[in-house]
């Protein structure tokens, strides 16, 4: 094990989603099906891995999010109705706030997330913690995406510090196991208590 391994970590990069806050996605297509008038499966059959993957990308901005969702699930909404549809699934994790709140000033905290314009949009005034992070760097900003290389190293360079220096916490395993593969100190996120523990066992 490197020094860097025994020591506690220089920056903190965490996810967004189910982390800092809840995303119930099946909610979501739910939602969107009943007001296209289908059901939640082919709503999420046509949404994911088209425009889904382009917005997280960056290569829809938010009119391109509507027309392009829309027109996926065959209607049109007004920009202020489909913006709230499209985040109504969100809900704040209070519980990690202070968590987070407390690490403020001890380590470099980079959010590193898989997002869209128009979810970014949504959450950053319901999350002023955000304001408190070292630097936030969003898929949809960036244009690349968990689990590539490329959007971890990223935030590597944000936090200006090597991959043994960092720890990432995030809710899917593959994107845990792919930070790790780079040499981070990879963390699966399940409940703020099990945070805390994981905190207490990095010296945090």
């Amino acid at each position: 094990m490197t020094p860097a391994m025994t020591t506690p970590p220089r920056a903190l990069i965490l996810d967004l989603g189910n982390v800092l806050v809840f995303h119930d996605n099946a909610m979501l297509f739910r939602k969107l099906g009943a007001r296209a008038g289908l059901s939640s499966a082919e709503a999420e059959r046509r949404l994911i891995g088209t425009s889904w993957t382009a917005a997280n990308r960056g290569l829809l901005g938010a009119e391109g999010i509507r027309r392009d969702v829309c027109g996926a699930l065959g209607m049109d909404l007004p920009a202020d109705e489909f913006n709230a549809l499209w985040s109504c699934h969100f809900t704040i994790h209070e519980a990690v706030l202070p968590r987070v709140e407390g690490l403020v000033g001890r380590v470099k905290l980079v959010l590193l997330s898989n997002t869209n314009v128009l979810h970014a949009a949504w959450l950053r005034p319901r999350l002023p913690i955000l304001e408190r992070f070292d630097s936030l760097v969003l898929s949809c900003e960036v244009g690349h995406v968990k689990p590539e290389p490329a959007i971890y190293k990223e935030a590597l360079a944000r936090a200006g510090c090597e991959p043994g220096e960092a720890a990432f916490f995030d809710d899917i395993r593959e994107f845990v196991q792919a930070s790790s593969a780079l040499g981070i100190r990879g963390h699966l996120f399940t409940t703020a208590a099990t945070f805390d523990e994981q905190l207490k066992a990095l010296g945090l």
